[in-house]
């Protein structure tokens, strides 16, 4: 996989691009970044980027004619069309769904933006989707392009140790993850529940199963208006219920 991102702010994206898992993605070859300032395209001597909005307002906006340069070179360079992302508030609610389908893909861009808002023209000409992290708003849309880009990276073949980990995390499987213990056993008296202890793989898996979906029905409900119960976890959430 290739992901570009169309920045001002190129610096900010050092750190995070070159540690941890996005840095081991790059070692193994299975993702390649590219990091790019939109300013070296404007066409005009300033290097102007944004201009006042037009029926007046507070803030700057993002000219089209850097970022439309900017992406139709980048097009010029690969076989394959990028899906270019705008990361604004008015998008998509980004999600562990999106982030599988996203990859799929061969080739991402990134639009992050600053200021006041874009140009339309970019989101009604240039942009194949538009996503959103969060009900918030940011300075910027790098922070909410480098969270997009990990969550999809760690999904690719053979970034992360273990193959099941991704199916495994929380969402994939549509319900919230079951708690982890690890050793000691016992720890200034907090013990691990005896099940996992037990070394009876059965029961360890529906122990898991069964606090996945403990947690689930008491932190995000919401979760599961459309998830597939069994008839056995349909009773469990009765008895949670007539237990509160």
């Amino acid at each position: 996989m290739r992901i570009d991102f169309l920045t001002l702010f190129p610096s900010m994206f050092e750190g995070i691009l070159n540690e941890s898992i996005l840095k081991k993605a790059q070692e193994k070859d299975a993702v390649q970044f590219r990091v790019i300032n939109f300013r070296e395209f404007s066409d005009n001597k300033h290097k102007t980027v944004d201009d006042y909005p037009y029926g007046g307002g507070a803030g700057m906006v993002l000219k089209p004619q850097p970022i439309f340069s900017a992406v139709e070179s980048i097009k010029k360079e690969t076989k394959t069309a990028p899906k270019v992302i705008l990361v604004c508030p008015q998008g998509e609610r980004y999600t562990q769904k999106k982030a599988e389908e996203l990859s799929k893909e061969e080739h991402l861009l990134f639009i992050c933006g600053h200021y006041e808002g874009y140009d339309e023209r970019i989101r009604e000409h240039l942009v194949t989707e538009e996503i959103s992290i969060g009900d918030f708003v940011l300075t910027g849309g790098e922070l909410a392009s480098m969270v997009i880009a990990d969550s999809v990276v760690r999904l690719l073949p053979g970034v992360l140790g273990n193959e099941d980990s991704p199916i495994l995390d929380s969402y994939s499987s549509g319900l919230l993850e079951h708690p982890h213990y690890t050793r000691p056993a016992d720890f200034n008296g907090y013990k691990v529940p005896d099940v996992l202890v037990s070394g009876d793989h059965k029961k360890i898996a529906e122990w898991r199963e069964t606090e996945s979906l403990r947690r689930t029905y008491f932190r995000r409900p919401d979760l599961l208006e459309t998830y597939p119960l069994t008839e056995k976890q349909k009773s469990l959430i009765k008895q949670w219920k007539n237990q509160n």
